[in-house]
């Protein structure tokens, strides 16, 4: 299986190309506001350097938010565009939140967004505790403070946490396989959780 890993839902543009089942290009940047500007370039590069062709792919990998309200788009909308104009490339879409935490382990994963609130999720191996929401930055610490035993994923900078960084591409990749395929590639929307 041939996939095309894509995610801009944050402050990173992330990028990963899988060859037979094998992650054999990743790139991962923070680029805050100039993903839309080398999302495509970026995606050339790789092209040129693993010599794959986006016919080559089986599917595409992307994330669909939450996130920055311009970042979800970029990414979702290139990985649209590309399975519209082939139709032999599947879509699936991973929740952004979800793709920085490790699969079969208890994580807490969080995002900033902005005005003193987070966007969260909780999973207990493969058991979803807690949807994509949003909470207040202090209902989420208070979250964290009371599930000591979860792992706490995610740019934490903004909640006063130092955590290891987190590789999106390798999160897109691990979680690929347990991801369906969307049947209606027209109706796929970004997932905004307005409030």
């Amino acid at each position: 299986m041939n996939s095309l890993l894509l995610d801009s839902s944050a402050q990173d543009l992330s990028i990963g190309i899988v060859k037979n089942d094998e992650l054999i290009y990743q790139v991962c940047f923070p680029c805050w506001q100039r993903q839309s500007e080398l999302m495509i370039p970026e995606l050339e590069k790789a092209l040129q350097e693993t010599g794959m062709e986006i016919k080559d792919f089986d599917e595409i990998v992307c994330g669909k938010g939450p996130g920055s309200y311009t970042g979800v788009r970029i990414a979702l909308t290139i990985a649209k565009t590309i399975c519209v104009m082939d139709e032999n490339i599947k879509l699936k879409l991973v929740s952004s939140l979800l793709i920085q935490g490790t699969k079969n382990k208890k994580f807490i994963s969080v995002m900033n967004a902005r005005s003193a609130r987070s966007y969260v999720c909780v999973y207990d191996g493969k058991e979803v505790e807690v949807q994509d929401t949003i909470m207040t930055n202090e209902e989420v610490l208070n979250y964290i403070n009371a599930h000591k035993e979860y792992e706490v994923v995610g740019d934490c900078s903004y909640l006063g946490l130092e955590k290891e960084p987190f590789d999106i591409v390798e999160g897109l990749f691990s979680f690929k396989d347990e991801i369906e395929e969307e049947k209606d590639i027209m109706v796929v929307k970004p997932v905004y959780l307005k409030d």
